[in-house]
């Protein structure tokens, strides 16, 4: 049961951001560019929810909080280094410079981070359905606008819609195989738990503070403000509620 629920949403993290990004492309331009500043904000406030309503304090109950947090530290700084190696790379508007990253290279990039979020989904089930789910809808919430631009990027190296779709979806399903090495490999080594969840934090933090809420600040005026906070708030509160029991 546990196996087929880690597989289910590990598939909905990738397969199915990308299926609906692919949707979201369909929209007119003008509906799509009202509409990612409040996927962003939403997604940010899922991903703080889960690092620190989720994620760490569950790492601390089963390691020394100082111990967490330097892990969680250290987990920045490496999302850092590979951000700037272009291993990490998240694009969240479909006005993303070329120049940054190629297309493959964005695969690559892609098909790695996708890889870890199975293996952070993976390990929160382990933990708790609760706690599993919340780490899902974190990376489902942040996926969604990250593949947008993605597509973006692709379509503007030259990929026709298809080759994009194709290829951003094998890029995605690497989830899976990142999933299910954790599920066989954490439960056998237990003690690792804690530091998975650290650093799942750390990254789910890096991300937001890094790559989404950068992108809000683009929007100026009190009322986006007022917009984005309450949609950050309504993500921090579906979070909350997965950990209500």
């Amino acid at each position: 049961m546990l196996l087929a629920l880690i597989t289910a949403f590990s598939l909905l993290g990738s397969v199915g951001a990308i299926a609906f990004a692919g949707v979201f492309l369909l929209f007119p331009e003008r509906t799509r560019a009202s509409l990612i500043p409040g996927l962003i904000s939403y997604a940010s406030g899922t991903l703080l929810g889960a690092a620190f309503l989720g994620l760490i304090p569950n790492a601390i109950d089963r390691l020394e909080a100082a111990t967490v947090l330097q892990f969680v530290l250290a987990g920045v700084l490496l999302f850092f280094v590979l951000e700037k190696l272009i291993l990490w790379h998240h694009c969240h508007n479909e006005e993303c410079e070329v120049r940054e990253t190629s297309g493959p290279l964005l695969l690559i990039g892609d098909a790695v981070h996708n890889f870890v979020d199975g293996v952070i989904i993976a390990a929160a089930f382990i933990i708790s359905v609760p706690l599993g789910i919340s780490a899902a809808l974190a990376v489902i919430a942040h996926e969604i606008p990250q593949e947008v631009g993605d597509f973006g990027v692709l379509l503007d190296s030259g990929y026709k819609k298809e080759r994009a779709f194709l290829l951003n979806t094998l890029s995605g399903i690497t989830t899976v195989p990142g999933a299910l090495l954790a599920y066989f490999y954490l439960r056998e080594v237990q003690g690792l738990i804690p530091y998975i969840m650290a650093l799942s934090a750390a990254s789910f933090v890096y991300i937001a503070m890094v790559d989404l809420i950068p992108a809000l600040h683009r929007k100026a005026g009190i009322a986006a403000g007022v917009r984005q906070f309450a949609l950050m708030l309504a993500g921090v509160a579906t979070i909350t509620l997965f950990h209500l029991h």
